[in-house]
């Protein structure tokens, strides 16, 4: 740094001051891409400043970055102290009115769901901004260390600030936002004791502007802010449990409020909680008869009875977390009994009508509220892994026949009108019960723990409903997520399922190839997750492999060259892997000489022309790594010939 060379004498510090202050002022201008020069600025020089005060705390960092013996380490980082402690002083001035700007111009943080438009109305983020999330990040760093320099300081600005919204002097959504951004971002910068006292401040006097504060729009903001500020300190909530049961129904609250984005807000700032203090929520807290999960289980149907669906989903994902830090194995069963209840009494009304006319199931709200259904399910299984095992069996073997009445109908629709009727919104709708049965077994295996009993539970009857019914569809019914399910089951229970794998090969492989090799632009979905599967057989069932016929084989090394030529960099790169684990593999095997003998000069040639065209850049390195496999196969035979040779002449 130059910044040395100018702290060496008094003239040029001034200048330097000087200059410090030109580029503060000059960062308040607004125009973005003056200020992200100003940003990258400012986060190096205050970076410098804090490694040199962080360092000084570790007396052997000291001595290796001034290149000193240990025995004269003592004195020297005393003076090393000092001559820090000045720098620190020096640039004191410059460092506070630094924090007022991180503050006043603090970027939107991704959890913030409200924002305001063009117009000044205060409406629900449709669209992330990546430029302004990356600048986030950059000025969350950089008030970290600001606030390590200076904890008093920070405090004393956040605070004065905060004072001036509740007098009015500064009111504003965006001085408001600005500043709670900035304050969620330094969580975990102070000392504990410091943190608990600054945080009880602001939630106060934030809980107070909502109180004194009218308009819908400006009580949106302020409860926009305050979710943001409280999801941001675990720590503090873990530390106390009724500011943490006084947040969580305060949000509890917000959940009711229809303004738009807020009960977005909520549910989403409800899970982080409950994400960092799950374990809290299920034990009987000082002063409580029951822990929190109960007493919420209790009024379940009242707290969500004005959310949308996909907000029910993300509390009753919250809700799972909960449920899944509890040890006991009987009030777990009980509690998940208690929160899939509601779910449970509509699942079992519907397939009650639907076994006395099956035509039930046909209407488009039935088939709505059965989305909804097995999306609740998926929300819970994603949260509480192998636990949920008691309630996936309670609704599995109805929800496979309802998967294959769902498939038939699409497929009788598509059949007799044509293309054109999978766009139908009826037949886009079974789509979805469909996709999200598959979604919905694929987390739940995902989740659960390597328990083989569970494969054997889940996998055999899901032959024929889902690989049968893929096979006999025609290829517009065929759905993307089978080949995903598969492949997740390959990848959880790796050589149990080789027996399964033949099966799994004649329903899959020639009708999925028949729809992708025809160009590379229809059915992308299948292309990846093809052979995403075909890669997690050759890894964990490489034996099933060996026992195909050798058609069937070439048609699986066809596919894989068809791979690593597609110009969708997923698609070849997934099939550059597979054909070095197929290779890796079957140099291992006792086929090796066979298979090198009918592949090898095929494999070099297709290697050799991607390698030189201009479409496939992207996977030089992988195609490098295939032709050095290839050739030090060729030298390590070239060897072993040379050795016999050699062994066969001297010998005889």
């Amino acid at each position: 740094f130059h910044i040395r060379v100018l702290e060496s004498t008094q003239e040029n510090i001034s200048a330097l001051l000087m200059g410090l202050e030109y580029l503060i002022n000059i960062s308040y201008v607004d125009e973005t891409e003056v200020f992200k020069v100003c940003l990258d600025y400012w986060n190096s020089f205050v970076l410098e400043l804090f490694d040199a005060h962080n360092n000084l705390e570790n007396p052997a960092v000291t001595a290796n970055m001034m290149g000193l013996p240990m025995p004269l380490l003592p004195s020297v980082v005393d003076g090393i102290g000092a001559q820090l402690l000045q720098r620190r002083q020096l640039y004191a001035v410059p460092l506070s009115k630094l924090r007022m700007l991180m503050i006043c111009r603090m970027a939107k943080p991704e959890e913030v769901l409200i924002v305001e438009d063009e117009n000044g109305n205060i409406v629900r983020e449709t669209m992330k901004d990546n430029d302004v999330l990356v600048q986030y990040k950059i000025m969350r760093e950089t008030l970290i260390y600001l606030s390590h320099l200076d904890h008093e300081d920070t405090e004393k600005q956040m605070l004065k600030k905060l004072s001036k919204q509740l007098s009015g002097e500064d009111w504003t959504w965006n001085n408001l936002n600005t500043l709670c951004w900035a304050i969620g971002s330094i969580s975990g910068s102070m000392m504990e004791e410091q943190e608990n006292r600054f945080l009880v401040m602001v939630i106060r006097d934030l809980l107070n502007l909502c109180e004194m504060t009218k308009g819908k729009d400006n009580k949106a903001v302020i409860a926009s802010n305050i979710m943001y500020v409280v999801g941001q300190y675990p720590r503090f909530l873990r530390a106390h449990w009724k500011f943490l049961k006084t947040v969580v129904n305060k949000l509890f609250e917000f959940m009711h409020e229809t303004h738009p984005g807020v009960q977005d807000m909520a549910c989403d700032t409800f899970l982080k909680i409950v994400q960092k203090c799950k374990r809290k929520f299920v034990i009987v807290q000082v002063g409580e008869n029951e822990p929190f999960v109960s007493e919420l289980l209790s009024g379940l149907a009242t707290t969500v009875a004005d959310l949308e669906p996909h907000q029910i989903h993300t509390f009753y994902e919250s809700v799972g977390h909960m449920i899944q830090a509890e040890s006991d194995v009987q009030k777990r069963e009980e509690y998940l009994q208690r929160l899939m209840l509601l779910p449970n009494q509509k699942w079992s009304e519907i397939i009650a009508q639907a076994r006395q006319s099956v035509d039930f199931l046909k209407d488009q709200d039935v088939i709505r509220t059965v989305l909804n259904i097995l999306q609740t399910n998926t929300s819970v299984a994603s949260a509480l892994g192998t636990f949920f095992l008691s309630q996936i069996s309670v609704i599995f073997l109805d929800m496979l026949n309802v998967y294959k009445m769902y498939s038939e109908l699409i497929s009788s629709s598509i059949s007799s009108g044509g293309p054109f009727a999978s766009k139908t919104s009826y037949v886009k709708l079974l789509r979805s019960v469909k996709r999200e049965t598959l979604k919905l077994i694929e987390t739940f295996l995902d989740k659960a723990e390597d328990q083989p009993q569970i494969g054997k539970q889940f996998v055999p009857p899901m032959m024929d409903p889902v690989l049968g019914d893929y096979a006999r569809n025609v290829p517009d019914a065929r759905e993307s997520e089978v080949l995903s399910l598969f492949a997740t089951i390959i990848n959880k229970y790796k050589g149990a399922m080789i027996d399964d794998v033949p099966r799994i090969f004649e329903a899959i492989f020639q009708c999925t190839l028949e729809m992708i090799t025809k160009n590379f632009e229809d059915y992308p979905e299948h292309r990846l997750k093809f052979f995403s599967l075909l890669r997690a057989i050759a890894t964990h069932c490489f034996p099933a492999l060996i026992r195909l016929s050798s058609q069937q084989l070439k048609l699986v090394m066809d596919s894989i060259i068809w791979a690593f030529r597609h110009t969708e960099r997923n698609i070849a790169e997934t099939g550059l892997n597979l054909l070095l684990e197929m290779l890796k593999n079957f140099q291992a095997s006792e086929f090796c000489n066979q298979f090198y003998r009918t592949y090898f000069v095929t494999i070099e040639q297709e290697i050799f022309a991607v390698l030189t065209d201009t479409f496939h850049k992207p996977g030089f390195k992988l195609h490098v790594l295939v032709l050095q496999h290839l050739f030090c196969l060729v030298m390590y035979c070239t060897i072993l010939y040379m050795f016999l040779f050699w062994y066969i002449k001297i010998f005889n």
